[in-house]
């Protein structure tokens, strides 16, 4: 959005935000999100970086078509777990990385 459209609806009253703000989840459950998303991308480049179809990779995971595209789209039936397990199986290694956060100053009682 143009800064002045944005600084006009603002000054209107209007708040701007996205999904998560309006549906008003936690910072973990938007980290939790976040990383499902990116996982299920993830296992999707992996398989077409590998020449894998998505039956090829459901018979890796011994599972199914259907599945694996339901697992490339972080559908809210499939478990971190199985993101994790299809994006080992189409060739992946994860890497754990913690990012710093911002330190929040605790308040004195």
């Amino acid at each position: 959005m143009e800064s002045a459209k944005r600084k006009a609806l603002q000054a209107a009253g209007w708040k701007i935000g996205d999904a998560a703000d309006f549906l008003q989840i936690s910072d973990a459950e938007r980290q939790s999100l976040n990383a499902r998303v990116e996982l299920a991308l993830a296992v999707r480049r992996q398989r077409e970086g590998g020449n894998l179809s998505q039956r090829q990779l459901g018979a890796r995971l011994k599972s199914s078509e259907p599945r694996v595209a339901k697992i490339e789209c972080a559908a809210p039936a499939v478990s971190l777990d199985q993101l994790v397990r299809a994006f080992a199986a189409a060739g992946g290694k994860l890497v754990v990385k913690a990012a710093k956060l911002k330190s929040r100053k605790r308040k004195s009682l």
